[in-house]
């Protein structure tokens, strides 16, 4: 290994830098470099190698600190990463169940309704023929009994024009109702 020797003049200069600067060789050509025999160049070298030491030990604590950053990073990012498609993937079951969920409330708000038109149908007729029966009923009555029909008879056609009228009114409301809240698609 070849030594390298400085001249006095460049040895003053550095050891001088050092003192004013704070400012020492650094890596590792201090260690090729030979103090010959100088006390205080030599200790000027041990400074500098001690010094070295000390900047690589904190360049390489630095960098163990951002390789341990960086790793953190990673795993929260991939974390994040999963994190989203987790929710995605909830937010995709959320929107297929709501839709299930209004296809079903909307298939049972059509049963109820049809029930409950079905329902209004059946009773609206059978007022319709009860009140038709009980006023032919006593119509029969008052022509069987022969008594003065006249006031009866036109309250009578009167009655069936208005229960004709109220069931095609009733029927058409219904069917009309129906066909409005139907899905167009």
């Amino acid at each position: 290994m070849n030594n390298i020797k400085f001249d006095d003049d460049t040895k003053k200069q550095l050891i001088e830098i050092a003192s004013k600067n704070q400012i020492y060789l650094e890596g590792n050509i201090v260690k090729l470099i030979d103090s010959d025999g100088d006390k205080e160049f030599g200790n000027y070298l041990n400074v500098s190698s001690e010094n070295d030491k000390n900047n690589r030990r904190k360049r390489l604590e630095v960098t163990k600190q951002i390789q341990l950053q960086n790793k953190q990073l990673i795993e929260a990012q991939q974390e994040n990463e999963k994190l989203m498609y987790d929710l995605k993937v909830a937010l995709e079951q959320t929107k297929n169940a709501k839709d299930m969920v209004e296809q079903d409330l909307d298939i049972l708000q059509k049963k109820i309704q049809t029930e409950l038109i079905g329902t209004i149908v059946k009773i609206a007729l059978w007022v319709i023929i009860g009140v038709g029966l009980i006023t032919s009923g006593l119509y029969l009555t008052v022509l069987i009994m022969g008594t003065d029909a006249k006031v009866i008879e036109s309250t009578w056609s009167n009655l069936f024009g208005i229960l004709l009228t109220n069931s095609f009114s009733i029927i058409g409301t219904i069917m009309g109702v129906k066909y409005a809240t139907e899905n167009k698609n």
